[in-house]
């Protein structure tokens, strides 16, 4: 009878042990601005699976809208409410629509060569939300799809820093690839430290009483 008992407080203990360890790590997760779409084919799906495995790996707590947030307001004040509440942002383009451009709305001069080839194109969220991240302030890190918004806003060349912005090449190269390379593994470690200290700025008292 006190073998059971025994038995049942072991378990009983193992399981608050468990919920309370599961509870120091949410609390200790900084909470970080996902940039993404919620339309994604199966391969898109397991990349951004890995990415959000390696964001709360890294003890960080990733939220996006609508799927984590949702507020009862506009979507502009949304993204807002979510960039400022958030220490850091991290933005994916992933390959979203594939157009070909047949007109200019007026020829320049010397003329402008028209792309001959299709092009990808990616949320219009991945425009808006990381510009309003880098002007508040917000540790930034850019990831985009190879060939995606190539020339277009905040993704075309020499707009972002260059240290910002890492490149999946999901034509030549697997998930488990891409979250092996060296440029990735730099630029997300050096950007969690940005977001860790971005966290010890904003929380840290501004006065601290100390001896000298």
């Amino acid at each position: 009878m006190n073998k059971n008992k025994y038995s049942s407080l072991s378990r009983d203990e193992a399981k608050i042990g468990s919920a309370h360890r599961d509870c120091i790590d949410r609390a200790y997760r900084i909470p970080i601005f996902l940039s993404t779409t919620t339309h994604l084919n199966d391969r898109q799906q397991q990349f951004l699976n890995r990415l959000i495995l390696e964001i709360e790996n890294a003890l960080l707590f990733p939220r996006t809208l609508p799927l984590s947030e949702s507020y009862p307001e506009s979507i502009l004040t949304d993204i807002r409410r979510l960039v400022s509440s958030s220490y850091g942002m991290m933005a994916v383009n992933l390959r979203r629509f594939k157009i070909q451009t047949v007109e200019l709305n007026e020829q320049t001069t010397p003329p402008t060569n028209l792309p001959t080839y299709p092009m990808w194109e990616g949320s219009v969220y991945s425009q808006v939300e990381p510009s309003m991240a880098f002007q508040f302030g917000l540790p930034l890190l850019l990831v985009r799809e190879e060939d995606t918004d190539a020339n277009n806003g905040i993704w075309a060349g020499g707009i972002a820093p260059l240290n910002l912005f890492i490149v999946w090449h999901s034509d030549t190269q697997t998930v488990d690839q891409f979250f092996r390379t060296p440029e990735w593994r730099s630029a997300f470690a050096n950007w969690c430290a940005q977001v860790r200290n971005a966290f010890y700025i904003q929380t840290e008292p501004k006065f601290k009483y100390r001896c000298d």
